[in-house]
């Protein structure tokens, strides 16, 4: 569903590439996490899959489609949470959800989005409410509603659970792994070492701009995992 080829992107010419011969495959239902520090390529991988930025070389594949060749047609079986979801603070829940799926072809009656919201975990009674009343938290939920309105395919998020408390992280990893139950494919970016392994299929750790490490996660406890991580960056 989601692959990278060779994938390399440089910035500047004679500057170190961002990102290395990055080779990697996320099937229907894993959640891939990618660890590393700030600069080790995280954000520039997600950002050549959504078709922000152009690869040097290689190919950033959604669904067999090469996203710089097809960059529409690619967007439709993707949704995207970044660390700080977009939304508009005048419009309530419901109207966002409405806004943004029919934004990508898809209208759904009143009854079908408060629905979509339920089951993203939105609690009934802010269905109403304006966006900028939210807590971050609830504002990922709306992000994780729009995926399930877009039928999502495929699932990229940038640093999801930065800033979010404990008991809103914890909700936020159940939706994933819902989310991976039904097909979805993950690919996450994230410095949270614990919450990648509680949700993740697989592991990539990531230093200056390569994929150095790849492990499935139910081969490592947690403390296996960390010490990998941190004799790797």
């Amino acid at each position: 569903m989601l692959q990278a080829v060779d994938l390399t992107k440089q910035y500047l010419p004679g500057h170190p590439p961002s990102l290395s011969d990055l080779n990697l495959t996320v099937h229907p239902g894993e959640i891939f996490c990618l660890l590393g520090q700030n600069g080790a390529g995280k954000t520039t991988t997600i950002n050549l899959f959504l078709g922000f930025i152009k690869p040097t070389s290689g190919r950033a594949m959604i669904h067999g489609l090469d996203v710089a060749e097809h960059p529409l047609e690619t967007k439709k079986f993707l949704a995207y949470l970044p660390e700080t979801v977009m939304l508009y603070p005048n419009l309530t829940g419901l109207e966002n959800l409405d806004f943004f799926a029919s934004l990508a072809g898809f209208r759904h009656p009143p009854d079908e989005l408060h629905a979509l919201l339920t089951q993203a975990g939105l609690q009934t009674d802010a269905h109403a409410k304006r966006l900028g009343t939210y807590s971050k938290g609830m504002r990922q939920k709306v992000g994780i509603a729009i995926a399930l309105a877009k039928q999502a395919k495929v699932l990229l998020l940038d640093e999801p659970t930065s800033g979010l408390d404990p008991k809103a992280a914890n909700e936020f990893s159940d939706l994933l792994l819902e989310l991976s139950k039904a097909g979805t494919a993950i690919l996450m970016a994230t410095h949270d070492i614990f919450r990648a392994k509680e949700v993740g299929t697989h592991i990539g750790i990531m230093r200056e701009g390569r994929l150095v490490e790849t492990m499935p996660t139910h081969e490592l406890t947690a403390n296996e995992l960390e010490a990998i991580y941190l004799q790797t960056v």
